[in-house]
């Protein structure tokens, strides 16, 4: 049998632009979900090494079985979905195992899913090409799983190279690798998992979804992605609403800060992209409001640690934090998060290096 593994991810910078139509840039993680599928007698079966039982359902639609746990619908959802379309999928067993920290905001629902996608692809001969793959990976969690998310963690899970973040471009789903050369520059992407609780499915995330749609209906755009920088202002002035100006300012300056630092990283001057990291986490902060006392408390300790840049990456409320930090500094950084993690009265977070790894592939 063959297994698929498909990484989580780091989200170098780009949040909640995604489902905006607009730019992102993460990074494919060495962590990730394993999936090997093999056929049985009857039904349909998911059994997951982190989960104590497996489940087992027949061979009907998503209506059927409303009881599925979350863990097994992005899993089982795959075979709904493909039922959907068409596709007679016969009985199948699939078998996953994650080592992407869950709650964490590092993707390891999309490592799950996209695992489970390539897998099952491969082992029935679909030969569903890039864009396919992606779009049911997506609707799988859109859909299955009822996750609002925009489709760049499936895209960096399925598409990421060593050595490069994915410049992803959320309307067209246009990929490009941008290389992201760390040891070249003696530099380090130190990760700290605050534990903060972490998930997609809140209200919080849907809410902000909600308020960008809202904002680009009454500012007459398809997205948010289509006003500017250069448009800003106006589109400020034009809304009376407080809370929707906030959210338009945060993925129009993100938008920007994305661009900016591609264009960065593509002239070698990834040195220099600190600044926009660091602003990124303060719009998260202060513009969309989606950051927790954890991780605001992991920033100012990497940021005065020494670190070039600092962003919490993820959805919001809660997960991980990264620095961009001189290699010489990194243990010094790490200690500098614990102290101020003791000090504040938090638990102990965890920390970890990260490099730009590959996307779904075979093992």
């Amino acid at each position: 049998m063959t297994r698929w593994i498909a990484p989580g991810r780091i989200n170098l910078i780009g949040e909640h632009t995604d489902y905006n139509d607009g730019f992102v840039l993460p990074f494919a993680l060495a962590v990730g979900c394993t999936a090997v599928v093999s056929s049985r007698d009857d039904g349909w079966a998911a059994s997951s090494a982190q989960e104590a039982d497996p489940v087992v359902v027949d061979r009907t639609g998503l209506d059927d079985a409303p009881d599925v746990p979350a863990w097994a619908r992005y899993v089982l959802g795959v075979l709904w979905l493909l039922v959907d379309r068409g596709v007679d999928v016969p009985p199948l067993a699939i078998e996953v195992d994650s080592d992407v920290p869950t709650g964490a905001g590092l993707s390891s629902s999309a490592a799950l899913v996209c695992s489970v996608v390539r897998a099952v692809d491969d082992h029935l001969g679909l030969g569903l090409d890039d864009d396919a793959l992606f779009a049911l990976t997506r609707d799988v969690e859109n859909d299955a799983v009822g996750a609002p998310t925009g489709g760049m963690d499936q895209l960096v899970s399925l598409r990421g190279l060593e050595g490069h973040a994915l410049f992803c471009d959320m309307r067209s789903n246009d990929t490009r690798p941008v290389p992201l050369d760390l040891a070249g520059s003696d530099l380090t992407v130190l990760v700290v998992d605050t534990r903060a609780p972490h998930t997609h499915a809140d209200g919080e995330y849907g809410a902000r979804r909600r308020g960008c749609e809202e904002a680009a209906r009454l500012l007459g755009v398809p997205a948010l992605r289509d006003v500017t920088a250069a448009d800003l202002d106006d589109a400020l002035a034009r809304l009376d609403d407080e809370e929707l100006r906030r959210y338009v300012r945060h993925v129009v300056t993100e938008d920007d800060r994305v661009l900016s630092v591609v264009r960065l990283l593509d002239e070698g001057r990834l040195e220099e992209i600190g600044p926009a990291l660091t602003a990124s986490h303060a719009s998260m902060r202060d513009d969309f409001r989606i950051t927790v006392p954890e991780v605001d408390t992991a920033v100012d300790a990497l940021l005065a640690a020494g670190a070039l840049g600092a962003r919490m990456t993820g959805g919001g409320f809660g997960g991980c934090v990264i620095g961009l930090v001189p290699d010489a500094d990194v243990d010094a950084a790490g200690e500098a998060v614990r102290s101020a993690f003791a000090d504040a009265g938090f638990g102990e977070p965890d920390l970890f290096t990260a490099a730009p790894s590959a996307g779904a592939r075979v093992l």
